[in-house]
């Protein structure tokens, strides 16, 4: 099989990797650079398991090639660890109990947080609909929803109250 030389950003570093033309971002990160976040899930994009950020926006590393990621911005857990960027979410789901075996946190962190960089005003309904494409076997989303509405309330977000449908 031929490989494709690629240049990205990875977690704030700039790396140089070559990838086969049918290898999934999912794959790759995880083989390639051992990162252990993004999991594989239904490799279908409808888990989100395997979210990641790819030039500011969350995406399925399942549905996305690995070529796809020359002259991008790659953002992993690992990552927005390093950066502290979402420490005050992963301190409202321990509080919350809002992970229970983890399968899906990486994902439920990255989607909370891009929910909350895009939204001024939250809402549950809203932040459930954002969510949507994030399953968790284990928690029943409530704990996730409480934890992911008192960061937002902590950030100084406008809080819109609904009657949940």
């Amino acid at each position: 099989m031929p490989t494709i030389p690629i240049r990205f950003k990875l977690n704030g570093q700039q790396v140089e990797a070559v990838v086969e033309p049918r290898l999934h971002v999912i794959d790759f990160l995880r083989e390639e650079y051992e990162l252990s976040s993004p999991r594989v899930g239904c490799e279908h994009g409808v888990c989100g398991a395997c979210t990641i950020r790819v030039d500011g926006q969350i995406v399925r590393g399942c549905l996305m090639l690995g070529v796809q990621l020359d002259g991008a911005e790659v953002q992993t857990l690992e990552g927005l660890n390093a950066s502290s960027e979402i420490a005050d979410l992963q301190k409202a789901f321990h509080e919350r109990n809002s992970m229970q075996c983890g399968y899906c946190t990486a994902g439920m962190l990255l989607t909370s947080q891009d929910y909350l960089q895009k939204n001024e005003s939250c809402s549950r309904t809203g932040l459930r609909e954002h969510l949507s494409g994030n399953y968790c076997r284990c928690t029943g989303y409530e704990a996730i929803i409480d934890a992911v509405m008192t960061v937002a309330v902590q950030r100084g977000k406008k809080i819109i109250q609904q009657e949940e449908v």
